[in-house]
């Protein structure tokens, strides 16, 4: 019996191949598109989730500053980790990570490797995470303190095939020396805590203690992640209270400080409010792919059941010879699962072709891999719902037919009404209308972002780290500026496009003792603002002297938060630096469109100041390039030369966003052609019932236009509908997207119109294909076939 069905259901996808090839092309490209979208769903949401203590893992932050200056840091104080540990029972183990900002040059003999990846950290890292440490001793990773575990890669890369336990890595020309101690597997590629390097957080706080900052009581210098393990069934919510309070016990003024705890497998989504840092994204493209395929069901319910018609004889005759309901329902189920099986055969590999270019486009390393099971759920997921939605319906239709009256071809209402096929097709556009609108919206915020007034000028800037040649900086400008290509020379402690450092230590004329400012402070040579071309709004610049030492200036937002008036000449003190407001520069932005511009600060700071700008003419940019590099390896020697330019540096600020604009209109274009695909076969099924009432208006007189017109006019409506319908929901999409910026465009009702307009102009040019062919034909060879 079940041989039959399929010798059946091949002679009916062979004898109709127009019909066979769209239904194919329409659910290949829709099943390809929509589980490679499902399969990096799944990826983000693996994110952190593989450490078996997941479940008791919470990253420590801070909620600090108040008034504008409030915000979420994801860093915060050295001592407060141990203390909660040692003080609190429901703290079961700590682990902090600081950066490394010591060493950027390691050799191990005459081999010389630059700006790793490297951190230091507590030896419990290796206790609490499942990161698998290959040689070593997790118990002890770290013999002493100058000690290192470095990953599988970066074993390979030092040493070759050598063991690498025992061989000792110089750090910056001898300023260091580390032996390995321990070789760590390479971290998952859906890890948030991903180094090459891991060092003793020993040796880090030896070096600060050499400086005179004891961490071990520091409650002002914010620069360490904190990561807490807790006993199961620890409340969270009253934990955080007691760790602000040894805070408070420690340093009592910091009153607006308050603990968060997020857990750590919803790192890479959420803030610690649990509010959104990326999980908006993860649920729109879950919704994208559901209507990518969605899409492509609608058009083989329609193209089904538009032909159920043509089909109602022989359904009938099969109905009287002695076939069962069942086993016209298993006919048909058959015939849809053998279309479907040529279509998972094409789009897995579909898959395996765009996965290349789709991991490109997200900078990940998804791998299309059928052995691994959770490709497997995706793919099962996403065929049997597809399989369910697009064939039940039509098998359904066809096998309820009533014999007598198919045969006098009474058939045209009740389940098969064309009210139903409408009423699909609104829906296929409604979708597709929506993604164009949220595709022109994206690039028009994108645009919006690329070409709004910054506050400063950033074009034709390149920068890098000075490293020992800053303490020759005077000399070195000097010869940068007989370059041809080279205008104007400064300098600061880090990149203008994003701030790094805050402080909340601060004091001034007439502050409330509730208050606590939170700003981000840049140290900047004299000339900055003016090579910045930024707007002094009130007062002057540094002029250089040693009396600047003990000058401020401050951005608009920051004194609008000090709520001070007339500021120029008030005391202002930072981390314990009493000075004078001397300038009041107008608000810029150092830091994401997402945040509103938070206080900042500069001050003049000559010892602090390791980055340099090179503003050139941008035609003679390669020239002051190599002029620089030549400079920079006159006092670095073995030290790679590092550039980048400044419009990079913010463009990759806006990546993730970029990423969302080309996917949506990647999208969008594949929403409309599979949409248009099913149209395509409508208006060819339309042109192929109304045959003869074409070939009468033709005898009549009807031209080809009017014919077309015909054809074409209720599949126009259809789409006007969609397009009403998909406004507001687009609106409200588009309105919730741009929520997650502070500075946005205005959605004009021009985008809605221009939508609907493509919208209407690509449905009509793929009708018009089969009408205009149909208005076309001799109308005596229609009228004498049927």
């Amino acid at each position: 019996m079940f041989k039959n069905y399929i010798k059946t259901a091949w002679r009916n996808l062979v004898k109709n191949k127009f019909y066979s090839v769209i239904n194919i092309a329409g659910l290949t490209l829709g099943l390809a598109i929509g589980i490679l979208i499902l399969i990096w769903v799944q990826d983000e949401l693996s994110f952190d989730g593989f450490h078996a203590k997941a479940p008791d893992i919470y990253r420590l932050e801070l909620f600090g500053g108040t008034g504008a200056s409030r915000q979420i840091y994801s860093v915060g104080v050295a001592p407060i980790g141990p203390m909660a540990k040692q003080q609190l029972p429901e703290v079961k183990e700590c682990v902090r990570i600081s950066g490394n900002y010591n060493f950027s040059l390691y050799k191990y003999k005459d081999k010389v490797f630059g700006d790793e990846n490297a951190a230091f950290t507590d030896p419990s890292f290796f206790s609490m995470f499942d990161f698998h440490l290959i040689k070593g001793n997790a118990g002890k990773p770290f013999n002493d303190d100058n000690s290192v575990v470095i990953t599988q890669k970066t074993a390979q890369k030092f040493f070759g095939n050598q063991d690498p336990i025992g061989k000792v890595i110089i750090a910056d020309g001898n300023k260091a020396n580390f032996t390995v101690s321990g070789v760590i597997a390479d971290f998952p590629k859906n890890s948030s805590i991903n180094y090459d390097m891991l060092m003793p957080m020993s040796f880090h706080e030896k070096a600060m203690l050499a400086n005179k900052n004891d961490l071990s009581n520091n409650f002002s210098f914010f620069n360490y992640e904190t990561y807490l393990q807790l006993k199961p069934g620890a409340a969270t919510k009253a934990l955080t209270t007691k760790i602000r309070q040894i805070h408070l016990n420690h340093k009592a003024d910091d009153t607006d400080a308050e603990y968060l705890l997020l857990p750590i497998a919803k790192m890479h989504l959420y803030n610690a409010d649990i509010s959104d840092k990326g999980i908006s994204t993860v649920r729109i493209f879950i919704i994208i792919a559901l209507l990518i395929l969605v899409i492509a069901c609608i058009n083989y319910v329609n193209l089904s059941t538009a032909r159920s018609m043509l089909r109602s004889k022989e359904i009938s005759m099969r109905k009287i010879i002695g076939a069962a309901k069942m086993q016209l329902f298993m006919q048909f189920i058959v015939e849809t699962a053998l279309l479907f099986s040529f279509a998972v055969l094409l789009a897995i590999g579909l898959i395996f072709i765009l996965m290349p270019m789709f991991n490109h486009l997200l900078n990940k390393e998804m791998v299309f891999n059928l052995a691994d099971y959770h490709v497997w759920l995706v793919l099962l997921g996403a065929i049997t719902g597809t399989l369910a939605l697009s064939s039940i319906y039509p098998a359904l239709l066809l096998s309820s037919f009533e014999p007598l009256k198919a045969l006098k071809g009474k058939i045209s209402a009740g389940l098969g009404d064309a009210l139903f096929r409408k009423i699909l097709v609104v829906t296929q556009f409604v979708f597709s209308i929506v993604l164009i609108i949220g595709t022109m919206v994206i690039t028009g915020q994108l645009n919006y972002i690329r070409q709004k007034n910054l506050g400063y000028d950033k074009e034709n800037v390149i920068s890098f780290w000075m490293r020992d040649m800053a303490s020759h900086y005077d000399a070195v400008k000097a010869e940068l500026l007989k370059q041809p290509g080279v205008l104007a020379v400064t300098r600061s402690n880090q990149n203008i496009v994003r701030f790094g450092g805050f402080t909340g230590w601060l004091d001034w004329d007439g502050k409330d003792p509730k208050q606590n400012m939170m700003i981000h402070p840049i140290a900047v040579d004299k000339d900055m603002v003016s090579f910045f071309k930024m707007n002094l709004k009130e007062g002057t610049m540094f002029t250089g002297s040693v009396i600047d030492t003990s000058h401020y200036i401050l951005n608009e937002a920051a004194i609008k938060e000090m709520g001070m008036n007339n500021p120029i000449g008030k005391s202002f003190t930072m981390q314990g630096v009493k000075g004078t407001i001397i300038g009041i520069v107008k608000d810029f932005h150092y830091a994401s469109m997402k945040v509103k511009i938070a206080p900042a600060m500069f001050w003049y700071k000559p010892a602090y100041l390791n980055t340099i700008y090179i503003k050139t003419t941008g035609r003679d940019a390669q020239k002051a390039i190599s002029a620089a590099e030549k400079q920079f390896k006159q006092y670095n020697g073995e030290y790679p030369f590092a550039y980048n330019f400044l419009d990079d540096l913010f463009n990759k600020m806006y990546q993730s966003e970029q990423q969302e604009g080309k996917l949506f209109s990647y999208f969008a274009g594949i929403a409309i052609f599979i949409s248009c695909l099913g149209l395509l076969g409508l208006a060819a099924y339309t042109a192929q019932v109304r045959t003869r009432e074409i070939g009468v208006r033709k005898v009549l007189g009807a031209s080809v236009s009017g014919i077309v017109s015909l054809l074409a006019r209720d599949f126009i409506k259809l789409v006007l509908i969609a397009i009403l319908m998909a406004s507001p929901l687009a609106w409200y999409a588009v309105y919730k997207w741009l929520q997650d910026f502070a500075y946005k465009i205005n959605v004009s009702w021009l985008v809605f119109v221009f939508a609907g307009f493509m919208a209407i102009l690509i449905a009509f040019a793929t009708i018009s294909f089969q009408a205009v062919k149909a208005a076309l034909m001799n109308p005596v060879k229609s009228l004498r076939s049927e």
